[in-house]
C-alpha cells in the first residue's frame, strides 16, 4: 500500500436483473395475497361481517396498491417477458393478455370508487353498526352499485394475471432492457 492511499471497500456489483426478479417475485405474492383477501373480505360481507370485511379489503386494496408499485418498478427496471411458447397458443394468449390490461386498467378507478364510497359512508354513519343512518346509506348504496362491477373484474385482472405469469414463466423469456 502507497502511503496517503486509503483502502475503499468492494461493494457487491448491482445487478439489476436479480434485483428485478426478486420485485417480480414481490409483486406475485402481494397480488395473490390481495387475490385471496378480496376473496376472504366477499365472504365476510355475506356472512354479515362488516367489521372483517372492511379489514380484508383495507388488506386486498394495500396490497394491490404494492403490487402495482412493485410491477411499475419491476418495469422501470428494465425486466419484462415476451411470450415465446408455441405459436398456436399465440393468438389466445394476447387474447387473455390484452382483455387482462384493459379491465386492470378499468379497475383502478372501479376500486377507487367503491373504496371512496365506503369511506364517506363510514364517516357519515360513525361506525360500521350505524350504516343504515340517513346520512350513511346513500354512500353504501352507491358502494354495493360500484362492487358488482369492480368484484368480478378485480378476479378477473387477479386470476388471469396469475395465468399470464405462470404462462411466461414456462414460454417467456426476458427482454433485455
Amino acid at each position: 500500500m502507497l502511503q496517503g492511499q486509503k483502502i475503499v471497500p468492494a461493494w457487491p456489483r448491482y445487478d439489476a436483473r436479480v434485483v428485478a426478479e426478486v420485485v417480480n417475485q414481490w409483486a406475485v405474492i402481494t397480488i395473490v395475497l390481495s387475490g385471496i383477501a378480496l376473496v376472504a373480505g366477499v365472504a365476510f360481507i355475506r356472512r354479515g361481517n362488516r367489521e372483517a370485511h372492511m379489514r380484508a379489503m383495507v388488506l386486498a386494496s394495500t396490497l394491490a396498491t404494492i403490487f402495482l408499485v412493485l410491477y411499475l418498478t419491476r418495469l422501470g427496471l428494465g425486466y419484462e417477458k415476451k411470450y415465446a411458447g408455441p405459436e398456436a397458443w399465440r393468438l389466445p394468449y394476447f387474447a387473455l393478455l390484452i382483455s387482462h390490461i384493459i379491465l386492470a386498467a378499468a379497475n383502478l378507478p372501479l376500486a377507487l370508487l367503491a373504496l371512496w364510497n365506503a369511506w364517506k359512508g363510514l364517516r357519515a354513519a360513525g361506525n360500521l353498526g350505524n350504516i343504515d343512518a340517513p346520512a350513511a346509506r346513500p354512500f353504501f348504496d352507491r358502494h354495493r352499485m360500484w362492487v358488482r362491477w369492480t368484484v368480478p373484474v378485480w378476479l378477473y385482472v387477479a386470476v388471469t394475471g396469475w395465468i399470464i405469469y405462470l404462462i411466461l414463466g414456462h414460454s417467456g423469456e426476458v427482454i433485455k432492457g
